[in-house]
């Protein structure tokens, strides 16, 4: 019997985890240079599983004038973080899962609505543009712009 090999894209989601598939897409350098800002990048290399919502650097960029470079500063890690987390749904969902109208509990505490329609798949506002991205811990589903937290949440903290 011939030993199994693994195709190289076997070998991708079984090797990388979500930080480092993240690395290698250039369009999500800006997203990886936010998780490393905000100290989330050992948790992201942890066992999880995560679903991750990546904003490309495009997302980033239309966000209002200085505020991706204030997000970046020290001084507003933990709202970074929040954020960040937003982004983040405990467990592995793939996008065969997800049904309109759900919403999904995120690391940060707040839920995302989910909407599946002939058009593709919307997080919050955002639009699913590439999915089922797998990492050795989790899977990533890219999106079009950053989603934000509800307001009323965030002042508790």
């Amino acid at each position: 019997m011939a030993p199994h090999t693994t195709t190289e894209k076997e070998q991708d989601h079984n090797h990388h985890n979500i930080v480092e598939l993240a690395s290698e897409n250039e369009n999500l350098s800006t997203l990886v240079a936010a998780i490393d800002a905000a100290g989330l990048v050992e948790t992201l290399e942890g066992d999880g599983p995560f679903t991750v919502f990546a904003p490309t650097n495009e997302a980033f960029d239309a966000l209002p004038e200085g505020t991706l470079e204030s997000l970046l500063q020290p001084e507003n890690r933990e709202l970074l973080v929040e954020i960040l987390t937003y982004h983040v749904v405990p467990g592995k969902v793939m996008s065969g899962d997800l049904s309109d109208g759900m919403s999904a509990e995120t690391v940060q505490g707040s839920e995302v609505s989910i909407s599946v329609s002939d058009y593709g798949v919307r997080v919050d506002e955002a639009s699913v543009s590439e999915a089922d991205i797998e990492a050795s811990n989790g899977v990533v589903h890219v999106i079009d712009s950053v989603i934000l937290p509800p307001e009323d949440t965030s002042s508790g903290y």
